[in-house]
């Protein structure tokens, strides 16, 4: 899908993945997270890196018979019942809804309890694929705040400019075989382009 990609991702950077439909970005970030083997070449992660991985299918890996709190419990088990509250009030599940079942929540509920779970986990690089699909504005910008304040590393896909533009600080363009890294904003990368 691509090659001749050398790069270091170094701590703390939001790192934008973009490029066409079909280009690779997805790909890209199945090999960093090891879901798919690269056909050449390595990819080679930190000893002390901890990965959580949102995929374009995470959604499928939720429970549906149990409940919001439930949940985030079997993902959290030492948590206290106060902490997964917070935990999830801050990704805008409060009072009854955490007693919603998974069966029953929206593609954007079931996205934010995913994001909840992924941000609480004490991972220290988020690989993020598609983040914003199915989520409402408020929810969009509860993610933006969440990951602005993130102290990891993300490298994330996403077609959705205001997000691309409020967190990317490098771009990675996926485009005709080839990984383009632009140091800068995606500001910036667009005013290039």
């Amino acid at each position: 899908v691509f090659h001749g990609l050398s790069t270091t991702v170094k701590r703390t950077n939001k790192i934008a993945v973009v490029g066409v439909n079909g280009a690779g970005k997805s790909t890209l970030l199945k090999c960093i997270t090891a879901h798919t083997e690269p056909t050449a070449g390595s990819v080679a992660i930190g000893p002390s890196i901890k990965i959580g991985y949102f995929s374009q299918y995470s959604l499928e890996v939720l429970n549906p018979e149990a409940s919001v709190f439930d949940e985030v419990r079997k993902d959290l088990p030492t948590a206290s019942d106060g902490y997964i509250r917070n935990l999830l009030a801050a990704f805008l599940f409060r009072g009854q809804d955490v007693d919603k079942k998974v069966k029953y929540l929206s593609g954007g509920e079931k996205s934010r309890l995913v994001m909840a779970v992924l941000l609480s986990q004490n991972n220290n690089f988020l690989v993020l694929d598609e983040p914003t699909n199915h989520l409402d504005i408020k929810s969009r910008e509860v993610l933006l705040d969440a990951l602005k304040r993130y102290e990891g590393t993300v490298m994330f896909v996403s077609h959705d400019r205001h997000f691309l533009s409020e967190l990317a600080e490098n771009v990675y363009e996926v485009d005709k075989g080839e990984v383009r890294i632009f140091p800068g904003s995606y500001v910036e990368y667009m005013e290039r382009q």
